[in-house]
């Protein structure tokens, strides 16, 4: 497989573009975060979500810690270009490192921001430390 379907992404200034990962089943957001050329080739070949963890410069496999692995069902693409659409069966119900089942858990009430979710499973329990 030629992988000049990746110069068709838009990447920013920092090689990057966002990725939204939705449930496939249920359609609801788990998660943005952030690839580059070679998270997003490597998401195609492994059939699971991989990431560009900004904040250590890797690859980041979603799960590789928690197990809570995103396989992914379906990849889209924007009609701007710029922006990826990831439809993912998430193992383990879990897609924050928080423990919920999603990192959008927080909802805008008034003029605060209110803890809506609860979580599944502790941080603790997940990763056996923090």
């Amino acid at each position: 497989m030629s992988d000049s379907w990746l110069d068709d992404v838009k990447w920013n200034s920092e090689g990057l573009v966002p990725a939204i990962a939705q449930e496939a089943g249920s359609g609801k957001v788990l998660t943005l975060a952030w690839m580059n050329r070679e998270s997003l080739a490597t998401t195609v070949k492994e059939g699971r979500a991989v990431y560009w963890s900004r904040s250590r410069r890797k690859l980041w496999r979603k799960g590789e810690e928690s197990g809570h692995v995103q396989v992914v069902k379906d990849i889209r693409l924007d009609c701007d270009n710029d922006t990826i659409l990831l439809l993912v069966e998430q193992m383990g119900g879990i897609a924050c490192h928080t423990g919920r089942e999603r990192c959008f858990y927080q909802q805008l009430q008034g003029d605060r921001w209110v803890t809506v979710e609860p979580v599944i499973k502790s941080a603790q329990e997940i990763y056996g430390k923090k």
